[in-house]
């Protein structure tokens, strides 16, 4: 678990520093996100994808991407990086 937040908070961080140099990004959220997508991944089997993800990744990553452009001092960038390593990490640490 530490691997995959060390893993997110370096790949948001790299991205918010190379897209927005002069910005400051403080607090855990692109985390938060990661556990969120982590979790749903976590029911995936080979029968199909579970309600809980396709719910998740509509509404949260939805909305964030839905709010890009706002001016409203959230790092969204964040949250959707945090929430694409969530998927990917839940995805690779399922159970087999």
């Amino acid at each position: 678990m530490l691997e995959c937040i060390a893993v997110t908070a370096f790949i948001t961080g790299l991205f918010q520093w190379l897209l927005f140099p002069g910005a400051a990004v403080l607090g855990a959220s692109g985390i938060v996100f990661m556990m969120i997508l982590m979790a749903s991944m976590s029911g995936v089997t080979r029968d199909g994808i579970p309600l809980t993800l396709i719910l998740v990744a509509v509404f949260y990553i939805g909305g964030e991407i839905m709010a890009l452009t706002a001016s409203d001092n959230i790092s969204q960038l964040s949250h959707i990086l945090g929430g694409m390593c969530g998927a990917f990490f839940g995805f690779l640490l399922r159970k087999k």
